[in-house]
């Protein structure tokens, strides 16, 4: 019986240690990759206001505005709102929590810029 408890023991000390080091990989790992760029941001953003006539279903049936030619400050304004709570739809409040200032002004740069 006390071998068995040995065993668990041991069991347990190898599956934390492999753990610590599964962590410190990851954070390894983690530092290496680049930073998400605007155009990945980018990518979130078409997918709903890029789209004639979208209307989104959750959390309710509205539709949704385009922001193609938006004020630049206003795009700001708007995500620093949802960033702070200050608005509450939650797809953009996610969003916005994973930008910065400089991400926020580089997307209000390229959507508020007159079409081409």
């Amino acid at each position: 019986m006390a071998h068995c408890v040995l065993h668990a023991m041991l069991g347990a000390a190898f599956a934390l240690a492999m753990q610590g080091a599964a962590a410190q990989d990851k954070a390894t790992a983690s530092s290496d990759r680049p930073h998400p760029t605007v155009e990945n941001f980018h990518a979130q953003c078409i997918g709903c206001h890029g789209i004639p006539g979208y209307k989104t279903a959750f959390p309710e049936v509205y539709h949704v505005p385009r922001i193609a030619g938006q004020q630049p400050g206003y795009i700001v304004a708007a995500l620093k709102a949802y960033k702070a709570g200050e608005r509450s739809h939650p797809s953009m409040r996610g969003i916005a929590a994973s930008l910065n200032e400089d991400q926020m002004k580089k997307l209000a740069e390229y959507y508020g810029a007159p079409a081409k």
